[in-house]
């Protein structure tokens, strides 16, 4: 009823205190209480109290088994679209140097670092297979068996390491500043040995004869971009070379002492001396296992 209030001088037992509330209706703890003759609202607070810590472990029960059946439910796979963007995150890198024709890595791999090369790719001739098999043969026989290239490259950078986030940015000024570069020709045709920093590995290149101005024009525009991210430029006194076959370690004297038949093969292949040729039509940026062109204008 309205206005109805409680006297706080008077002693009510619990049922009837709990009746005179306006619009209440009894849950079936109080009626127990009531059948049992419970008196005074602390019995029925202290009742209270231990069905609510009975209802809160059955709440953490349940919880608890819906921990448990999210964490027993399989992870549903990464789609394949998503795995191809981010290779070096995904697949794992091995050290093994058995797994790689015995080459070793110039520097430590590490998650996020991707080795980096700006070049002039070079396209076999028909007779450039045949031309290799010949020398592969020929550095045999004197005791030197090399393994030839997967595929064929002129460097105009050293390898270098750029980090993931850097790959965008520093693509973009290497074409701002290739975009200018004229297309050119140029040709090799003496053999040199030449061994990598690490004197790790051993190659047989052919140097370039003709085009080594417009090489060392290009040089100093890939230098620009090294420099504004503070990676090495080219070396100052380069051998443009490209690289036909490699074998492990420094043979450099071994190699050396056989270059000059090597050469013969070379200069008396077929009507006359062999001519690699490279048509400077587009430079190319690796970077990790990505490819990057630059045509050049004609």
């Amino acid at each position: 009823m309205p206005g109805v209030f409680f006297s706080v001088l008077g002693h009510f037992d619990a049922v009837a205190d709990r009746r005179m509330l306006v619009g209440y209706s009894s849950s079936s703890e109080e009626e127990e209480e009531e059948d049992e003759g419970l008196s005074g609202v602390g019995g029925g607070r202290r009742r209270k109290c231990e069905e609510e810590e009975g209802s809160n472990g059955g709440s953490s029960v349940r919880k608890k088994a819906k921990t448990e059946d999210r964490v027993s439910r399989p992870r549903l796979p990464l789609p394949g679209c998503l795995l191809a963007m981010f290779p070096d995150d995904v697949e794992p890198q091995t050290e093994d140097s058995s797994l790689h024709g015995g080459r070793i890595r110039s520097f430590k791999h590490e998650r996020g670092n991707w080795a980096t090369l700006v070049y002039l790719p070079y396209h076999p001739q028909e007779e450039f297979s045949d031309l290799l098999e010949q020398l592969l043969s020929a550095a045999k026989a004197h005791g030197v068996v090399l393994t030839p290239q997967e595929e064929f490259h002129l460097s105009l950078s050293q390898t270098v390491v750029l980090r993931h986030h850097w790959i965008q940015p520093f693509t973009q000024s290497l074409k701002a500043d290739l975009a200018h570069c004229k297309r050119f020709v140029c040709s090799a045709g003496k053999l040199n040995v030449y061994c990598n920093a690490e004197m790790t590995r051993t190659f047989l290149g052919m140097e370039v004869c003709t085009g080594h101005a417009q090489l060392l024009d290009l040089v100093r525009v890939v230098d620009r971009t090294m420099t504004e991210f503070r990676l090495d430029t080219f070396y100052k006194d380069p051998s443009f070379h490209v690289s036909l076959a490699w074998c492990v370690g420094d043979l450099t004297a071994q190699m050396k002492g056989c270059l000059q038949e090597l050469q013969r093969v070379v200069d008396d292949y077929e009507e006359g001396p062999f001519l690699l040729r490279l048509d400077g039509i587009e430079l190319r940026c690796r970077t990790g296992n990505k490819t990057f062109r630059f045509p050049l204008e004609p």
